[in-house]
């Protein structure tokens, strides 16, 4: 029982509080966009299921809290269509039904009756409320913490890598790789991490001058700093830190700001990269992660911040800084996510509206119907390949084997 609760504070609960940070500040967009915008609110939701907390504020928004905190809702006057799209005839007659009971005058006060422009901001705020979230957490931390360098120095080149056969040699400094700027060795492998079996071409300062390479990686396992490992590219290189290499560099508030939408545009591209060689077949689909792997990677650092903290001062604010770099990545990538033209996300929305936005009418119902169903069969289908690897990175099926042989 003791080890069950341990678990449940060290997985679950780090789990819950990052999630629902990102997803209230996902609907807290919608929400103020909403507002801002003069549109009639029925309901904001944080969770899903009964209700164990509710309350009505003085503009009649009821607020409440759902027993099941895996996602949440903004629910405006009006919308009790599935996709929240209602086509031209449910328009007509929502539109005589608010006349004939508040007026002409109130149709301005409802989502489904906004300029598309209104309805377009209000739908894509919660996505961009995702990413100003990774910016501002970003810029803090680069403000108050800075930035840890260490030089892309090659310390050492393995034999029959392709590090070699690219010619790489000790003492090597890369100063670029696939066009990008390196200013870190930790640069350098994200790099390579996701471009296994393509080739890259680097840039290394070599006795004064500058030297183009061309190097492949190879598939090969890689232990992160939580004890995980992960198959992914690597080159063969390898670095072993002197007294003096690691530097700090400092931001002020400009650049700070800077480097956290740098931050967040490269946890963005990243994405866009794997997903593009996972459908090309140039990439595994493992590293894909649902709800399991979000709670086992909480739980894991949260582990990892209690076994580096000396005392309860260093455990608060390492658990602070951790916690808000997980915040801060998990919410671009929900930002993301949400972004995809599919029925049920904000991106389908926003398809829905630049198809309305040219035909000058909302797509019919029967068709938006079919466009539900097909995204949210997608969704769950990606959520179940998803924990399918969960599971598999956990060898929950190894111990189910263990226990029938």
């Amino acid at each position: 029982m003791l080890s069950f609760l341990q678990n449940v504070l060290v997985y679950i609960i780090p789990f819950l509080v990052v999630l629902g940070i990102v997803v209230t500040v996902h609907e807290l967009g919608h929400f103020l966009a909403a507002k801002s915008l003069g549109t009639a609110i029925d309901k904001f939701s944080i969770g899903f299921g009964r209700a164990i907390a509710q309350w009505r504020d003085k503009a009649g928004v009821e607020w409440r809290i759902g027993w099941l905190p895996l996602g949440g809702y903004v629910s405006f006057a009006g919308d009790d269509n599935a996709a929240s799209i209602p086509d031209a005839d449910d328009l007509k007659t929502l539109r005589r039904d608010l006349v004939a009971r508040e007026g002409e005058a109130a149709l301005s006060r409802y989502f489904h009756f906004k300029p598309l422009w209104q309805r377009a901001v209000i739908v894509a705020a919660g996505p961009l409320a995702n990413f100003a979230l990774a910016i501002v957490i970003f810029a803090g931390l680069l403000m108050a913490l800075g930035e840890p360098l260490t030089p892309a120095r090659v310390d050492g080149v393995k034999a029959g890598s392709p590090a070699e056969r690219g010619g790489f040699q000790t003492g090597d400094v890369v100063v670029r790789a696939d066009g990008k700027r390196i200013d870190s060795f930790p640069t350098l492998q994200t790099i390579v991490f996701l471009r296994s079996g393509t080739a890259i071409d680097f840039v290394v300062e070599r006795g004064g001058r500058q030297v183009a390479l061309t190097a492949t990686p190879e598939r090969g396992v890689i232990v992160d700093r939580l004890g995980n490992e992960q198959r992914l590219g690597v080159l063969g290189l390898e670095y072993k830190q002197r007294p003096g290499d690691l530097t700090i560099k400092r931001y002020g508030p400009i650049e700070a700001l800077g480097g956290g939408v740098a931050r967040t545009w490269n946890v963005v591209e990243t994405t866009v990269l794997y997903l593009g060689r996972m459908f090309t077949g140039r990439e595994n689909a493992d590293q894909l992660s649902g709800p399991l792997g979000m709670a086992q990677l909480s739980g894991d650092i949260a582990k990892k911040t209690v076994e580096a903290s000396a005392g309860p001062g260093a455990l608060a604010l390492n658990a602070l800084i951790t916690t808000l770099e997980l915040v801060a990545n998990i919410s671009v990538g929900i930002g993301f996510l949400n972004l995809l033209p599919i029925p049920v996300l904000d991106g389908g929305h926003l398809l829905f509206y630049a198809y309305e936005a040219v035909a000058r009418r909302p797509l019919a119902a029967k068709v938006q119907a079919a466009g539900y169903r097909v995204g949210l069969a997608l969704v769950l289908g990606l959520m179940l390949f998803a924990t399918w690897n969960d599971l598999q990175r956990l060898r929950v099926f190894n111990l189910f084997g263990g226990l029938f042989s």
